[in-house]
């Protein structure tokens, strides 16, 4: 596969991992070069696990590393792609308890309920605007 054949698909990849939320990075920057064709278009778009298993691992990983900034990206996202409900997000938060500490899942709390009122309020926004 061509340089350029797997930026174009790392960069499908990144759309649908993150429901067009996410900033598509500029050609030529060494780091999302890399990111976009090692990570999306050869990681993400794997077809032995879907993308709601590799979100959960993620999100299991990044809670541990206290990553809350990008814990909330990828709620988010996987809130907007249905791969996980609220109470499903919450629940995980139980679970990041109990295997990474009190601290390091409350960290977490404002962040989860931020995500979901948000994605909750694009929805009522967009469907606002389609009866229009």
């Amino acid at each position: 596969m061509s340089d350029s054949e797997r930026r174009r698909r790392g960069l499908e990849m990144l759309a649908e991992v993150y429901a067009g939320d996410v900033v598509t990075p500029p050609e030529g920057y060494a780091f999302t070069d890399i990111m976009l064709e090692q990570v999306f278009a050869e990681v993400w778009s794997r077809d032995v696990l879907p993308i709601r298993d590799r979100r959960l691992l993620l999100l299991g990983i990044i809670a541990e590393k206290g990553e809350a900034a990008t814990f909330g990206i990828q709620a988010k996202a996987a809130l907007k792609r249905n791969e996980l409900t609220p109470d499903e997000l919450r629940e995980l938060l139980l679970m990041i308890a109990q295997y990474s500490g009190y601290p390091r899942a409350a960290s977490l709390l404002g962040v989860v309920e931020q995500k979901i009122a948000e994605v909750e309020k694009e929805g009522a926004t967009k469907g606002a605007a389609e009866e229009s």
